[in-house]
């Protein structure tokens, strides 16, 4: 079956994410034609175009998510060997989970795991459907690169936005020196802005005692731009939170990720404290966990009252905002048509567009080309929602 030229989602409740009411929205191709008004079915059909209706009726109509950390080809075991590594991302975990741009990379493990698998992982992610993208390196510094440099990875490998996760802070760290981590982070600068890409430098932060601090000696001491400098992992200790909450007041952009799956506690203390709500981003961190945790945690702060515009903020325009994905991360027009419909009762995805091609329709989405020919059953059996 051909994809529409045209799609027409209507009936739900549009939130760009800023709340617009119940509106349709049209896309043509790969971006978003129209958000609301009335739609000029005639044309539309005197132009000789396939247009498909989705019935979003009941639906909180969003954009579609940005996973900003995920680990595509799996995990390390770490403590446990071997035996306990994580399998990769299949597309089916990211289309159920709301995701039309994920961001891959590497951890702790950057010798079974490889940048060149995770290069081809997000490939094929984006073959699927799916935009996909990735840091380069990893926990250890120097960085584990695909062609040898992080400024050469960033310039030439169009997939690669930025380093990462470099870790500090943790007994995993490879304890670079804060001059290291200045040349790490302004040579990823550097290159993103000649590539013009985001060029940040993503910080897993551990749960050692020094916390923040070599952050905010990069910034006060080497002077680097705070715009460039993203962590991640900062909802470990209410100390390590509202430190990250003071850095966003000077410009840095923090991440949480939904792994201990408390969300709506963070985001609570993050409101309370006044901060800024352009400088946070939600991931899911999927490898022991699902991709499915971000959009879950996502609603289950909607359950708790928190004003949508804000909650989807996370997932949209701040990830769009800190990796310079620009024509991403709302529902406008000319923007591309990843659009997100979000059963209002179940919180499970309806219709899931994404660069304007349909992934997910009533609920089941498209299976992968591989998955379509094949008699091989994959089950993981955990927790059980």
């Amino acid at each position: 079956m051909p994809d529409p030229d045209a799609i027409v989602v209507d009936g739900g409740e549009i939130f760009s994410p800023k709340p617009k009411g119940q509106l349709s929205i049209l896309t043509l191709g790969r971006n978003i034609r129209q958000v609301g008004g009335e739609i000029d079915w005639r044309n539309l059909e005197r132009a000789g175009l396939n247009i498909e209706h989705l019935d979003a009726h009941g639906c909180l109509v969003v954009p579609a998510l940005i996973d900003v950390h995920e680990h595509l080809i799996g995990g390390s075991g770490e403590r446990g060997g071997f035996s306990t590594q994580t399998p990769e991302i299949f597309l089916r975990e990211l289309l159920l989970a709301g995701v039309a741009t994920v961001v891959g990379c590497l951890g702790t493990d950057c010798v079974t795991r490889t940048m060149a698998a995770l290069l081809g992982k997000a490939k094929a992610l984006r073959e699927q459907g799916i935009a996909a993208f990735l840091y380069t390196g990893g926990y250890p510094v120097p960085p584990a690169t695909l062609t040898g440099s992080i400024d050469s990875d960033i310039l030439f490998v169009d997939e690669i936005i930025g380093a990462g996760e470099v870790a500090i802070a943790d007994y995993r760290s490879s304890a670079p020196s804060t001059a290291e981590l200045a040349r790490l982070v302004r040579q990823a600068a550097v290159a993103g802005m000649l590539a013009g890409k985001a060029g940040v430098t993503h910080f897993h932060v551990g749960e050692e005692n020094g916390r923040l601090q070599v952050l905010r000696e990069l910034l006060d001491k080497h002077e680097i731009a705070p715009e460039v400098i993203y962590p991640t992992h900062v909802e470990r200790t209410e100390a390590l939170f509202d430190e990250a909450i003071e850095l966003t007041r000077r410009g840095v952009t923090v991440d949480v990720d939904t792994m201990e799956e408390d969300l709506p506690k963070w985001f609570g203390r993050y409101a309370d404290r006044d901060g800024d709500p352009e400088r946070l981003t939600a991931s899911s961190d999927a490898a022991i966990m699902g991709p499915r945790t971000l959009l879950e945690q996502v609603f289950k702060c909607l359950e708790a009252g928190f004003p949508a515009e804000r909650v989807f903020r996370l997932t949209s325009t701040n990830p769009a905002r800190i990796l310079k994905l620009r024509n991403k991360g709302e529902l406008r027009q000319e923007f591309e048509a990843d659009v997100l419909a979000l059963d209002r009762a179940s919180g499970g995805v309806r219709h899931l567009l994404a660069a304007g091609r349909i992934l997910v329709r009533d609920g089941q989405p498209i299976p992968e080309n591989w998955v379509a020919k094949s008699n091989r059953r994959i089950e993981i059996h955990g927790k059980t929602r």
